[in-house]
């Protein structure tokens, strides 16, 4: 079928779909049933930019896209947040004309780990950005070496890679591959030298599966790394933070751009310096980008700044099932100053598919709520229980844990007796759950 017909019938579709409120996927899959070479008959423009991994891929693409907008480059994105074959064909016919020619500068795409081989066999991005690859959903992703072999398959040899240096594991990517730019983190205050997570992914080498020893931990497997048997190292980075402040919430990139950050975690570094390599990349001045991210609050929701009662908090969205998520909002409550209360909550599993499967709990480093601060910590939803039974063969005092399988009752409590400041862990199936029993301040 010619180009011009399944443009436009995937437009009309869209089009029928906004009005009636359904998914983004639906014009895409759509057209790849008429035609399913359409994406390789569409005209890109010179930036096809890329982002996959198991956690950061949608504040990183974000990001990316307001900073090269706001430094005059359109840009077409799945903002939506559909990152599967369908919803990627859907958001690219959407920007193009009916000659199959995209009208913006830049393609930005956020694209689904296991589906990108699907994805970019059809066209392949200019430029690739894998942020790192984690235990992540065990009922959908397995184990990370398979999404790894997943991944490998969706690289094309003309793509330049833009790889997180400080995983060993997608570090593996630029084995055979001339292409490839690094990002990472030098060693900064609470980098440390033994692994302090409850597993440690990264002690057997990747390649070779012999032992690993480390330089540094930043977080879990995340850090300076070289095998003795093989070799395999972390490279020197292209772009460096070259220093580091949590508790003040600022960065250094190369020892001369300064980011300041809204939410100071590790995690937010690891994105804004890969969003940082991408716009260096396309052709954006350090001291632009410096200045569009520090005026910059993520749209995600990811973060959110509530008010129960009378008490100020923050909701920190995280991936169920994906246990390094859970260790880095946590990290961010344990490392606040004065006193507060952390409340964790487990409603439902997941927002697209049925599964009561629990055992990632286990490799969630609660240990770390241990801390004075923390003066109590509330467990809430339908799966509290599991979350008790986790927490007992923790060292934390069970005088300090309360349990609400009804989230109401949870949300009550905080009201009439919550501790000082109030942090919310959860996901995004049931973070609603308790943001529609509180008043919204603003979301970062």
């Amino acid at each position: 079928m010619r180009v011009f017909f399944v443009i436009l019938i995937s437009k009309i579709v869209r089009f029928l779909g906004k009005r009636m409120g359904r998914g983004s996927s639906l014009p895409g899959m759509v057209a790849l049933y008429l035609d399913r070479n359409i994406l390789k008959k569409i005209r890109m423009p010179k930036y096809v930019i890329a982002v996959t991994g198991s956690n950061g891929k949608t504040s990183t693409v974000e990001m990316i896209s307001y900073i090269l907008q706001k430094n005059g480059y359109s840009v077409a994105y799945n903002r939506e947040g559909s990152n599967q074959i369908e919803g990627v064909t859907t958001f690219i016919l959407d920007n193009c004309n009916l000659k199959g020619q995209i009208k913006t500068d830049v393609v930005l795409i956020e694209s689904d780990e296991r589906y990108a081989r699907y994805t970019f066999q059809k066209f392949h991005p200019t430029h690739y950005i894998i942020t790192n690859l984690y235990r992540d959903q065990l009922t959908r992703n397995g184990h990370p070496e398979w999404i790894y072999h997943l991944l490998q398959q969706s690289i094309h040899p003309q793509t330049q890679l833009i790889l997180n240096a400080d995983d060993p594991l997608v570090s593996c990517f630029a084995n055979g591959h001339q292409h490839v730019l690094w990002f990472g983190l030098n060693r900064f205050s609470q980098s440390t030298d033994v692994c302090t997570s409850v597993y440690h992914d990264g002690y057997y080498c990747p390649v070779c599966k012999k032992p690993m020893e480390y330089d540094y931990y930043h977080y879990n497997h995340i850090g300076s790394y070289h095998c003795p048997n093989c070799g395999h190292h972390k490279h020197q980075t292209d772009y460096t933070v070259t220093a580091v402040d949590l508790d003040k919430g600022f960065f250094e990139i190369d020892h001369e751009v300064q980011i300041q950050m809204r939410l100071k975690s590790i995690y937010n570094v690891y994105n804004i310096l890969a969003t940082y390599a991408a716009c260096r990349l396309v052709g954006v001045g350090k001291q632009q980008i410096a200045d569009s991210i520090n005026r910059y609050t993520l749209k995600n929701g990811r973060v959110v700044n509530f008010l129960c009662g009378s008490h100020e908090g923050m909701l920190l969205t995280s991936k169920h099932e994906n246990s390094i998520s859970y260790d880095q909002s946590i990290r961010v409550a344990a490392n606040h100053k004065s006193d507060c209360t952390v409340t964790i909550i487990i409603d439902a599993i997941s927002r697209k598919y049925f599964t009561g499967e629990t055992s990632w709990i286990w490799d969630v480093d609660f240990e770390m709520l241990n801390a004075p601060n923390i003066k109590q910590i509330l467990l809430m939803g339908s799966y509290c229980n599991d979350l008790a039974t986790r927490f007992a063969y923790t060292k934390i005092p069970p005088e300090k844990i309360k349990i609400y399988e009804d989230i109401q009752q949870g949300v009550d409590f905080i009201k009439q007796q919550g501790i000082g400041y109030q942090y919310v862990v959860t996901c995004f199936s049931d973070k609603d759950k308790f943001l529609s029993k509180v008043t919204i301040c603003r979301e970062e």
